[in-house]
């Protein structure tokens, strides 16, 4: 199956955000390119609630963070928004801010499904890099292991054992046993 129907003149971030609301799918816009995603799977949920619960713990030092585990449209570019299935941005100064004013994120995740994976790894990921967001993990399910992709990769940095991630330079490092993630959203 293709993308649904892309309407052309969607291409700006006023026309993307003029849209009317629908949470039968998921909107991107990729460097001018209007994208709808359907909703995810539950096996993809699953992953995505593992993951959250597991980085709850690497922030609760760090409340001038915030970790989002829904779609919420992360701007990028004048020509780019994007809705990764979990995200830290810096605490804003208001709660009342719109989509549009969050900080670049620090961590942006994207659990993998059959009908995103290209733009996953491929235009997602260098608009991820371009903007310079620090860290992006693809979660492969399939393959049971997380490509972490920085600014400066080339290709990404393989794991399958275990995830390390540095949530600041004074903080103690996060560590996620792989092994175990993936067991409790495939196998149970």
């Amino acid at each position: 199956m293709g993308m649904d129907a892309i309407p052309p003149s969607v291409t700006t971030l006023d026309e993307f955000f003029a849209l009317p609301e629908d949470s039968s799918c998921r909107e991107e816009l990729l460097d001018g390119v209007y994208v709808v995603n359907p909703n995810p799977t539950l096996r993809h949920q699953r992953a995505v609630m593992a993951m959250y619960h597991r980085l709850i713990p690497a922030l609760e030092r760090h409340p001038e963070l915030l970790l989002f585990p829904l779609p919420g449209d992360i701007v990028l570019s004048p020509r780019t928004v994007v809705v990764p299935d979990l995200f830290v941005v810096p605490k804003p100064p208001s709660a009342s801010v719109h989509w549009r004013e969050l900080a670049r994120p620090i961590l942006a995740i994207e659990v993998l499904s059959p009908r995103t994976a290209g733009r996953d790894r491929g235009i997602k990921r260098r608009l991820y890099q371009e903007s310079e967001v620090p860290e992006y993990w693809i979660v492969d399910l399939d393959s049971r292991l997380v490509e972490r992709w920085r600014p400066e990769d080339e290709r990404p940095e393989i794991l399958s054992e275990i995830l390390v991630w540095q949530v600041a330079e004074d903080a103690e490092a996060f560590g996620l046993d792989l092994a175990e993630f993936f067991a409790e959203v495939l196998d149970r």
